[in-house]
């Protein structure tokens, strides 16, 4: 197993971030040809997600849902920190994807691309990609 690690730094409270291309790069420098490969982000407030690269309103409509169905400030959130919503938002995206590899290349759809999920900004988060197969 191959593994790396690499760091995205945000500007926003809320804000989405494609990585697909650093995804890439931990596959080709695994050098496996079939396999799979995991990318995890072990923070409570951000996470990782799978969705349109094409065009960026998608970004903007998912954020702007997220808002909507999770507002920043609830009467009845108890967290004491103050980013409850943070910590909701980020279990919606999850901490996780797993994509396929065959023949080098990340088995993504035509319009898909991997997008690390900040949702307590700013900061400078890691992300941790392992790549295995063959």
């Amino acid at each position: 197993m191959h593994t790396q690690t690499f760091q995205v730094s945000t500007r926003e409270r809320d804000q989405m971030i494609e990585v697909t291309d650093r995804v890439r790069q931990a596959v080709r420098e695994a050098q496996v040809a079939e396999g799979t490969v995991v990318i995890y982000v072990p923070h409570t407030t951000a996470g990782i997600t799978i969705n349109e690269n094409a065009d960026p309103d998608v970004v903007h409509d998912m954020l702007k849902q997220l808002d909507l169905m999770v507002p920043w400030s609830q009467p009845f959130y108890r967290h004491t920190e103050g980013n409850s919503a943070s910590h909701v938002k980020a279990s919606m995206m999850g901490s996780s994807a797993t994509i396929l590899i065959r023949d080098t290349q990340l088995v993504l759809g035509t319009w898909q691309g991997v997008w690390f999920c900040e949702f307590d900004g700013p900061r400078t988060r890691n992300v941790h990609v392992a790549v295995t197969g063959v």
